[in-house]
């Protein structure tokens, strides 16, 4: 096969005919750097949740998978012509929708009600996409209104409602199970029959952020289930990193690895209902 890509995260290859064999590393990334160690069994974690997950939103996008791979972090694929936009829902309002709700008022141009906080439940899911920066940049906030400019009105609306569609889908699969998903990040692209259609991954730890919903409370950061942690980790005092100082982070200490393992571990088998056997 021959090597197409390597991402943050992922691997890509062609093969033969012309499919794609998506691998899934280890590798963690946060604040657009890539971070040493890797997290045992994260790429199969990742993979195999997204297998659970395309399978339940089948009736409401179709998706890229061809069949699983020879191993847990592969699957062979189709290609797709992907949308340069990134597409999320947010139903709960923290990360850089927060920050950006305390500068304006509005989240991707969303006007939003005064007086929310972070963790805050929002009146209905809203669709705040964003660029697709290139590796090592980073992603900006974009309002609709220029979705439509760079894609069309007809892709932009399809674009929203199939965010908006997974995420809600999404949440309630997750809701059932004790989990809130606050926001999740969708990959879309066309087909070779020119069809929108869902791929990179979906509603997994590292496109998602998963709270537990019993332990939900607004005004404060909410224990997750994803690399959340992780982003906490290298903000606090106890990494000793300074983000804004252009340097890399430093190396995750090996409590911050396995506890981040853990987090990943259990959000797949509560989500899913089955034990994970990597």
């Amino acid at each position: 096969m021959r090597h197409v890509h390597s991402g943050k995260v992922r691997d890509l290859y062609e093969t033969d005919d012309g499919l794609l064999l998506m691998v899934a590393s280890d590798r963690l990334s946060a604040f657009d750097h890539v971070l040493e160690p890797d997290i045992p069994d994260k790429g199969a974690i990742l993979t195999q949740m997204s297998l659970w997950w395309f399978d339940q939103l089948k009736d409401i996008v179709p998706n890229h998978v061809v069949a699983r791979g020879d191993d847990l972090r592969s699957v062979l694929c189709r290609p797709l012509r992907m949308v340069q936009v990134e597409c999320v829902a947010r139903g709960y309002l923290t990360g850089g929708g927060l920050n950006e709700y305390r500068e304006s008022g509005a989240v991707s141009g969303v006007p939003l009600p005064p007086g929310l906080e972070d963790g805050s439940r929002l009146p209905e899911p809203i669709f705040t996409p964003s660029t697709k920066a290139p590796l090592g940049e980073h992603d900006e906030p974009i309002a609709y209104e220029r979705v439509v400019a760079d894609v069309g009105a007809e892709t932009a609306e399809a674009l929203r409602q199939i965010t908006l569609a997974v995420y809600s889908r999404g949440a309630e699969i997750a809701r059932e199970r004790g989990i809130i998903v606050a926001d999740t990040k969708i990959e879309l692209g066309w087909d070779a029959d020119g069809v929108l259609t869902l791929g990179d991954e979906v509603l997994t730890p590292d496109s998602s952020r998963f709270w537990p919903a019993d332990e939900w409370h607004p005004g404060r950061t909410q224990h997750a289930f994803d690399k959340q942690f992780v982003r906490d980790w290298l903000l606090s005092p106890e990494s000793g990193w300074d983000k804004s100082s252009g340097n890399p982070p430093p190396r995750l200490p090996d409590h911050v690895v396995e506890r981040t393992r853990q987090r990943y571990l259990e959000a797949y088998e509560r989500i899913t209902g089955a034990p994970f056997s990597g």
